[in-house]
């Protein structure tokens, strides 16, 4: 920790956006006031609602550079960071760093990278809408769903990323989490959601980083009898894999990971599914939050359209060699257990798969000897990292990594504390395998 100096921008302030976090602090508080930097004034107010509700103490607003800053007591910034955290509505690190240096911010029409992202997915441009990261786009449905229908709680169906479930947790009226949607427990899920108990029903496909299929047709098929939404998030193997639009009425996706492939970039993508009974409401919700269809910022917007460029190719190729890593460790000695799509949930999985599509890059395990983890940590020879989906592989302890506070409720929930993911890259499968097995022999 001693070593770190930056990390994923929601969870550990980028050092531009910490430098105009100070800026701003010099410039409008007092008193041993703390100012954080929203991205404008509708997500400076939200912040605040969310701020008061949680400290019952007055803040303020006021505009900055273009920007607008809540200001709050050195108590409560903690909990203005949790909302700048879970809501993913935040200041670019590009962004800052051009208001530092009193540069201009240059234009970028999003139309063309939105008719790119659509193609890929087979959908229409004007469905699309881009937004800072996945977070901010997965938090402006959630918004969207509790105003269409208020007063209901939310479904999350299998292990979630974790910022999901606290932005279901903290706004809105809570979550319902069915921690494996199978057997009995989905059957009385199911009941309750042709019921229309619920304002929407969230689900990853597959999750992360169980890499678990839900079995969508069912689950389809009676939210559309109980009238609740399906919202449906691909990033873990991205839209090349699967297609998961026959059943969802919103498709969420995070374009940092596989889609940007470069971890210099954040965005994240919400796809409107035509012929949902919601959609001319959402429509009518996105055109006002996501006003031109893109919250992204110019600069940003501009890398993700250099950077997503031979996508597919990427993608094959994380594929083919996610799969021969997935099968070497499945019949290696030394692994207790792996979760990998192909292995997991695969009738479900291959339920959604595109015609030609793999299993993806992300692959999760344990070692039997639990008590040799940090060692194979430390001897494997690939770069450490908490994202995934760059062209380089990418591994984490990602139990320890995301849960952190709560590994007993994380182990309850089937997530060993020792869990390592991998996130394959671009490289060469033998390569990648052979740094594996080096690990796996230094113990």
């Amino acid at each position: 920790m001693r070593k770190l100096r930056a990390g994923y921008p929601r969870f550990l302030l980028h050092p531009a956006t910490a430098r105009l976090f100070a800026e701003a602090e010099k410039g409008l508080a007092d008193n041993g006031m703390k100012v954080v930097v929203f991205p404008n004034r509708d997500v400076a107010q939200r912040a605040q609602r969310f701020v008061e509700k949680r400290s019952k103490s007055a803040s303020r607003i006021a505009s900055y550079e273009g920007l607008q800053a809540l200001i709050v007591s050195k108590d409560d910034f903690p909990v203005a960071m949790e909302y700048w955290r879970y809501t993913g509505e935040i200041v670019s690190s590009r962004q800052a760093e051009h208001i530092l240096q009193g540069e201009a911010n240059s234009e970028f029409r999003t139309d063309r990278l939105r008719k790119r992202l659509a193609k890929l997915g087979g959908y229409e441009a004007d469905d699309v809408y881009l937004y800072e990261n996945g977070m901010s786009g997965m938090f402006a449905i959630h918004r969207a769903l509790n105003h269409l229908l208020p007063g209901r709680k939310t479904l999350q169906l299998e292990f979630p990323y974790v910022d999901a479930m606290r932005v279901q947790n903290h706004f809105g009226n809570g979550v319902v989490f069915l921690n494996e949607a199978i057997g009995e427990s989905l059957d009385e899920a199911l009941r309750r959601i042709a019921k229309g108990e619920f304002s929407a029903v969230f689900c990853e496909a597959p999750s992360n980083p169980l890499l678990r299929t839900v079995h969508l047709a069912a689950v389809s098929k009676v939210c559309r009898e109980g009238g609740v939404p399906l919202v449906v998030d691909d990033t873990t193997c991205s839209v090349a894999n699967i297609k998961v639009d026959r059943y969802a009425d919103i498709v969420t996706s995070s374009l940092t990971k596989w889609i940007s492939g470069r971890g210099d970039v954040m965005a994240g993508q919400v796809t409107l599914v035509p012929g949902s009974a919601v959609y001319s409401e959402l429509k009518q919700f996105m055109e006002e939050d996501c006003d031109g269809g893109s919250r992204l910022y110019a600069s940003d917007a501009r890398v993700l359209a250099r950077n997503m460029s031979g996508f597919t190719g990427r993608m094959s190729k994380s594929n083919k060699a996610g799969e021969q890593l997935a099968d070497f460790l499945s019949s290696h000695p030394s692994i207790a257990k792996i979760w990998y799509p192909k292995y997991t949930t695969p009738k479900l999985y291959d339920a959604i798969r595109r015609e030609g599509g793999g299993y993806g890059g992300l692959v999760s395990f344990v070692l039997k000897n639990r008590k040799k983890s940090a060692k194979f940590y430390d001897a494997l020879r690939i770069s450490k990292g908490p994202s995934l989906g760059t062209d380089f592989s990418l591994a984490c302890p990602y139990t320890l990594l995301a849960h952190y506070d709560e590994l007993e409720w994380a182990e309850g929930c089937g997530l060993d504390r020792h869990l390592i993911r991998i996130s394959v890259g671009s490289e060469d499968a033998n390569d990648i395998i052979d740094r594996v097995r080096d690990a796996l022999e230094a113990l």
